[in-house]
């Protein structure tokens, strides 16, 4: 079984759907995986920010908080905390609660290990700003393998 279509949520983009942007960026963890989005233009914290047992967003005060992010394509600006920021993204691999993918901005050491041990696609360097062109609901392709992002639209 390939790992885009062990990752690919059931939901797809509707039909009739035309609205397709393409964005190009630097792999950092390889793979294919496409799914819906979910944004925010806040860091997200590991340690305190997310329940990995529930692939949730817990923090008091993040923009996405109560929301899941499992299945789901990640875009964010980046993490921010300590170094837990990837013990908890990878207990949320081991238990199935992570994201298909990561979209972020800005490359850390965090982030990169987090993304690393999460096993999921995840790109950043992007040619445009993912923030600024995908919006929660969009359906999202992530080739990391060859640089690219494809964006649909929601209706």
């Amino acid at each position: 079984m390939s790992q885009e279509s062990a990752r690919s949520p059931q939901a797809r983009p509707a039909q009739g759907a035309t609205d397709v942007v393409v964005i190009r960026g630097r792999k950092v963890v390889p793979g294919v995986v496409e799914g819906e989005a979910l944004v925010t233009r806040d860091r997200i914290s590991g340690w305190g920010g997310v329940d990995p047992r529930t692939g949730t967003v817990i923090e008091t005060r993040h923009e996405l908080r109560g929301q899941c992010f499992t299945g789901k394509v990640l875009v964010f600006p980046g993490a921010k905390g300590s170094s837990g920021w990837s013990a908890q993204f990878h207990v949320a691999r081991a238990m199935g609660t992570g994201p298909a993918a990561w979209l972020f901005n800005e490359m850390t050491t965090k982030i990169a290990l987090g993304a690393v041990v999460s096993h999921a696609p995840a790109m950043t360097d992007f040619d445009r700003d993912p923030l600024e062109l995908i919006r929660t609901g969009d359906w999202v392709r992530v080739d990391a393998d060859a640089g690219l992002v494809t964006i649909t639209r929601k209706s």
